[in-house]
């Protein structure tokens, strides 16, 4: 991959932020701390991506086939890849400035007010749809360990407790106050990804293939299997989605002109898609070859035997979510604090971050409870908000910023990622319309009330 961007530094540009506005961004957690080295990096991608959406990839399988699963997924990994190398890229472009967050990016790249219209919206989908779906994955980990480990001797309790449980670590966690700060609690989460990824996939090989395992699409008919489609494109996307922290995560690390910080950056991002391949893969295809069309959407679900191994894998996805949910939180954190401070005027401080941050896990934790069935929606997300932040949104910046030559290589690879992206987003979109309608037509007629 060769490299457009500058590569000489200039002088630093003359700092002309106030006294006022240094002690703001030093206190704001995206730009508080920048003494983070490569592996820092390294497992903070490794847990912002490998989230609990590896466990369904065996599903997304069945959904796709051999032929085009496979594909999807190797072509995922590369494009997500380059995008990921344009982010660190851009990060420093121009001399003198870091973009620190996605929006600031996007302003650079689409101006100041467009910019934040573009980027804004899908980020903040994306980063407290995560969250929202992490409450109900890490709640319905805990049940399940408790339930396996129990095996029917123990009182049943309702979902929506383990949900309170997992949320009251998030109540502590959250008043961390930067990403250095979870540095901990993200290589735990990473470690933990790794080691319940090689469960799922392990355990598969133990058990080995089901007797007449079927390996045709999951869907029978011809709008199923279409539908069934595009879902596990959304189910693929939402695997690969860690774009949209990556830049507030390269804020972490120092950078100077001898030494900017895409190098260390873009290290740890290798490092981290290398752990990416050896979790994804193994688990996506191992999976589909040992369950066919019967796995369930998490696999830890079908893989009900040996106990001991299901309930330490369940509780490893749950460290993993307490991890990821941090990851995606802290940039929320970084916009909510910013407009109360910046744009409301409030003072900076440690009443301030423990009630907005406070607020922030009860809200998610709110409708986590209301909506348990929230991770279904994710094919839906999927094509519309973190597919376009990881796939396509870095390209058209890059040919927006640097202008490439006509029918250059730049110019055609980043065009036709963009096109053909745009075309399966509006299909995908047409198919849940349809789908909905066919929904709709299908429900019986209501039945009209008795007299009393």
């Amino acid at each position: 991959m060769g490299t457009q961007a500058a590569e000489n530094f200039e002088p630093l540009a003359k700092d002309v932020r106030t006294d006022e506005q240094k002690k703001i961004d030093d206190w704001l957690p995206i730009t508080s701390s920048r003494n983070a080295k490569w592996w820092y990096s390294a497992f903070h991608n490794v847990t912002a991506m490998v989230g609990a959406g590896v466990l369904s990839l065996p599903y997304a399988m069945s959904e796709l086939g051999w032929g085009p699963g496979i594909a999807v997924l190797i072509i995922s990994w590369v494009i997500t890849l380059y995008t990921l190398w344009q982010m660190v890229e851009m990060h420093e472009m121009v001399p003198g400035k870091r973009f620190d967050r996605y929006h600031e990016l996007g302003q650079h790249a689409f101006g100041d007010k467009l910019g934040l219209w573009i980027v804004v919206p899908q980020q903040l989908i994306v980063e407290v749809g995560v969250n929202i779906v992490y409450m109900v994955t890490g709640g319905r980990s805990l049940k399940k360990f408790h339930d396996v480990i129990c095996d029917g001797k123990c009182k049943d309790i309702k979902l929506t407790f383990f949900i309170m449980i997992f949320a009251s670590v998030h109540f502590v966690l959250s008043q961390l106050p930067n990403f250095n700060s979870i540095s901990g609690v993200s290589l735990a989460a990473a470690v933990m990804s790794l080691s319940y990824s090689t469960i799922a996939w392990g355990a598969s090989v133990d058990k080995g293939k089901m007797v007449n395992v079927d390996y045709n699409l999951r869907a029978t008919t011809t709008p199923g299997k279409v539908f069934g489609f595009f879902g596990a494109l959304g189910e693929v996307a939402f695997a690969y989605a860690g774009h949209n922290v990556v830049l507030e995560i390269q804020a972490t690390i120092p950078s100077t002109p001898e030494k900017p910080s895409k190098k260390p950056m873009w290290k740890g991002v290798v490092v981290a898609y290398i752990v990416v391949a050896l979790c994804y893969f193994p688990v996506a295809l191992i999976g589909y070859w040992a369950f066919g069309n019967s796995v369930d959407d998490n696999i830890l679900i079908t893989l009900n035997k040996p106990t001991w191994l299901i309930a330490m894998a369940n509780m490893m996805v749950v460290i993993h979510v307490i991890g990821s949910y941090q990851i995606y939180a802290m940039p929320v954190f970084d916009m909510i604090e910013t407009v109360l401070v910046k744009k409301l005027k409030f003072p900076p401080g440690l009443t301030l971050r423990l009630i907005a941050r406070s607020l922030y896990v009860a809200f998610t934790m709110f409708v986590a409870i209301t909506f348990p069935f929230f991770g279904g929606l994710l094919g839906f997300f999927g094509g519309f908000a973190f597919a376009p932040t990881t796939y396509f949104l870095p390209c058209v910046m890059w040919l927006a910023i640097y202008k490439p030559k006509r029918f250059s290589l730049s110019w055609f690879t980043n065009w036709a990622k963009t096109t053909a992206h745009r075309g399966l987003l509006e299909e995908q979109f047409r198919e849940k319309i349809r789908k909905h309608r066919l929904d709709v037509q299908n429900q019986p007629a209501s039945r009209e009330l008795s007299p009393t």
